[in-house]
């Protein structure tokens, strides 16, 4: 039997699912528009932020607290209905994978055992999808997302053929999606700001505001 189209939701399945994962530290106008674009692109019913408690890929980043976190992903999206955060990473312990969050999310966000999820990834984290913890599995669970930035290489990194399965890569190739130069990423808006050097100009609005009163990253 022929496999379904990358671009199609998994068979019996009304509802698409965005799962956006990340450290979100903090969630920056990037974010939201790369969630924006992959929402139009594919016809994502709902965008589900799922902040990162430990990233695996990040052992030793000391993260601002989760409540600040969870606290400036909802302002951001305040504003966007069909757009929501689950903090299921927070209530689970151990390292974040994100198959264990695939597994758990549609019970956690009140959705139908066949919809679909369609999951977000950054093309800079292509090199190390090898590593991802199930990674086969994930990928045959989920519809990838891969967020590319103009600029950034339109291949596949040339590890991922050595490792992974062709029905994989086919689906990592069906979900390249090249979105317009965005602002900056959240590594370089905390090391700016530490330095006194940066503005909150890259951030919504109501983020910005948080960040300031909280003295998050230095910013006064």
């Amino acid at each position: 039997m022929p496999s379904p189209s990358p671009s199609s939701p998994a068979p019996g399945s009304g509802r698409r699912l965005g799962l956006f994962g990340g450290s979100f530290d903090p969630v920056h106008k990037g974010h939201l528009a790369a969630a924006r674009a992959a929402q139009e692109a594919f016809g994502l019913d709902r965008v589900i932020f799922v902040p990162a408690a430990r990233p695996p890929h990040k052992p030793d980043l000391e993260l601002a607290p989760q409540k600040d976190r969870l606290e400036m992903l909802q302002r951001a999206i305040a504003s966007e209905p069909s757009w929501c955060v689950c903090d299921l990473e927070f209530n689970r312990p151990g390292l974040s994978y994100t198959m264990d969050t695939v597994e758990e999310l549609r019970a956690e966000v009140g959705e139908d055992e066949d919809a679909s999820i369609w999951l977000l990834i950054g093309a800079d984290n292509l090199p190390g999808l090898v590593g991802w913890h199930r990674v086969e599995e994930l990928l045959e669970a989920v519809r990838p997302v891969v967020i590319r930035r103009a600029g950034e290489d339109e291949e596949l990194p040339p590890e991922l053929a050595q490792r992974l399965s062709a029905g994989a890569l086919e689906l990592l190739r069906a979900g390249l999606l090249a979105v317009p130069p965005v602002p900056g990423r959240s590594t370089d808006l905390r090391a700016a700001l530490r330095a006194g050097e940066g503005t909150l100009q890259d951030l919504p609005e109501a983020v910005g505001e948080y960040i300031r009163k909280r003295g998050l990253y230095g910013a006064l």
